[in-house]
């Protein structure tokens, strides 16, 4: 399979993966369609990373969590090659934690982390002005597949809601939101490692 381009910067229980269906669930297909844009302005969809095994997170400049820039940058380099993809996706939803421009979000990630996975516009993950990305992975998986993120802080109004910054969904290769990770379950957490390993290891 053709190695996807880089991009410059420009909680486990039970895993309902049914990647061996041959059907394209509609759910899945959904959210491969919906319209995204890159840090850059460049328009963009899931779907451009179809085939994937997708860690979708959203992120922040100055939270306490940031440092999981670092981790997470390693994961990619480490899986990439594997089939992985690491999506970032800016939010100022928790703390205004993300105040900046796309320009000077992006100029951080990578002077500061070396990040080279994709990062996206700025855009809300909870309250009325949450993306429609973020609606259907919510929707797709409600609670987390751990026990640490179960209690709403912040803007977040129910326990489906994202809970804080550095939250993690993990999309399977066929679409299919397969597990959610609560913003403490750090990149290098055996939890998330293994449902990476075992997406990873699955077809489409």
């Amino acid at each position: 399979m053709a190695r996807a381009p880089r991009q410059g910067i420009g909680g486990c229980a039970s895993l309902r993966t049914d990647e061996n269906s041959s059907r394209q669930d509609p759910m899945s297909q959904a959210l491969f369609d919906i319209p995204l844009k890159r840090i850059d302005g460049t328009a963009a969809t899931l779907g451009d990373f179809r085939g994937k095994v997708l860690l979708v997170v959203n992120v922040a400049s100055k939270c306490g969590l940031t440092p999981q820039y670092a981790a997470l940058e390693k994961l990619y380099e480490a899986r990439h090659g594997d089939g992985l993809e690491i999506l970032g996706f800016p939010a100022n939803d928790f703390g205004a934690q993300e105040p900046g421009t796309e320009s000077e979000i992006a100029s951080f990630c990578s002077l500061t982390y070396g990040v080279t996975f994709p990062m996206f516009e700025k855009i809300s993950v909870v309250g009325a002005t949450r993306h429609p990305l973020y609606d259907a992975l919510v929707a797709a998986r409600p609670e987390t597949t751990d026990e640490e993120g179960r209690r709403p802080s912040g803007r977040s109004a129910s326990p489906s809601d994202v809970s804080w910054n550095f939250e993690k969904f993990v999309v399977g290769r066929d679409g299919r939101v397969i597990a959610r990770f609560s913003p403490r379950v750090t990149p290098d957490d055996p939890r998330l490692t293994k449902a990476l390993d075992a997406a990873l290891e699955a077809k489409a």
